[in-house]
């Protein structure tokens, strides 16, 4: 007898893990991708030591969301993954670049430069390519008996670009406020000069996107305009998120624009959560639909129900140690 609605507690689960990578690790690839465009190598010594305690933890939340979605919803994988193989292979090879460099950009000398770019470019490579997996999941997969049967490339489209390209666009909004609350001085002068230019570009996209998305699939027009819905709520608080953003950076505050930028990046997840729900494979499979077994999933919550305040424990407690300013000459290496 099943006693518990067990895909939809993991699909709170795995969302919980996915929304918790993209705010962690959103802004240490945002300081990547501003990397090329700091004021000096003073400065850039200075950003990689505010993220370089916490940016390894902060990807335990991207193997625990990819580990608990193969566990719990195995359909999911087997027409995911032959879906987007090139963007996900795509989004790894970034993130192993910019891990690397993390690793040796402070002990070289001649070839700094090289770790430099390779801090830059896995970074921004990792930001583009979550931006278009997410507009090919808004776009939907062509599937037939659980199977994809669509092309290797089918993801790639222009909404598929822009959705990227405006995810790079945030993660780098996300990057230049964290800078605000975590340095002094010249550098944080920097990021309060470009975090207002780095807003608007993320709401031009924004803007854009919400035109865009209707065209792009029947159910989710109908969603979002077949009546008038609570869920207009979330565009609304999107947009007040930004308006403070702007008033903080404006007063030069120092927690409230990075507190404001998190705000922004939950309630547009929570958008695209509402326009595709319940479907975890669009648009044909709903969660219930690419569920495991039910013996399998409770098998499996029952550790995580110590894996997971374990992690959120361990996070905490980093992020206090940590907590502070970071000043040009200090660091953890």
């Amino acid at each position: 007898m099943e006693l518990f609605d067990l895909p939809l507690i993991w699909a709170f689960i795995i969302g919980f893990g996915i929304i918790m990578y993209v705010l962690m690790d959103g802004f240490d690839l945002g300081v990547g991708i501003l990397f090329p465009f700091a004021p000096d190598e003073e400065s850039r010594d200075t950003m990689m030591n505010s993220v370089a305690p916490v940016w390894d933890g902060n990807e335990t939340w991207l193997v625990l969301g990819g580990a608990g979605l193969l566990a719990a919803f195995p359909l999911v994988y087997s027409i995911l993954l032959p879906a987007l193989y090139i963007g996900v292979f795509l989004l790894l090879t970034g993130l192993i670049f910019r891990g690397v460099a993390f690793e040796f950009r402070f002990k070289a000398r001649s070839s700094r430069y090289l770790w430099n770019w390779s801090f830059a470019g896995g970074s921004a490579v990792a930001a583009v390519a979550q931006g278009a997996v997410v507009g090919a999941y808004i776009q939907g997969f062509e599937t037939a008996g659980g199977v994809y049967v669509g092309g290797a490339l089918d993801w790639l489209t222009p909404f598929t670009v822009l959705t990227g390209l405006g995810l790079f666009a945030g993660y780098a909004l996300l990057g230049s406020t964290w800078l605000i609350l975590k340095t002094e001085g010249r550098l944080q002068e920097w990021a309060y000069r470009i975090t207002l230019p780095l807003l608007a570009a993320v709401l031009v996209v924004f803007a854009i996107i919400s035109v865009w998305t209707p065209f792009v699939d029947d159910m989710i027009r109908a969603r979002w305009f077949s009546s008038l819905s609570i869920i207009w709520i979330l565009p609304v608080l999107t947009l007040l998120c930004a308006f403070q953003i702007f008033r903080s950076v404006r007063n030069r505050t120092e927690g409230m624009p990075f507190a404001a930028t998190m705000g922004l990046f939950i309630t547009t997840y929570l958008g695209l959560v509402v326009s595709r729900w319940p479907y975890v494979v669009p648009p044909e499979y709903t969660l219930w639909e690419a569920a495991s077994a039910y013996e399998s999933q409770m098998f499996l919550l029952v550790g995580l129900v110590f894996v997971i305040p374990v992690v959120l424990a361990y996070t905490a407690w980093t992020y206090w140690i940590f907590r502070g300013k970071v000043r040009a000459g200090e660091g953890y290496h």
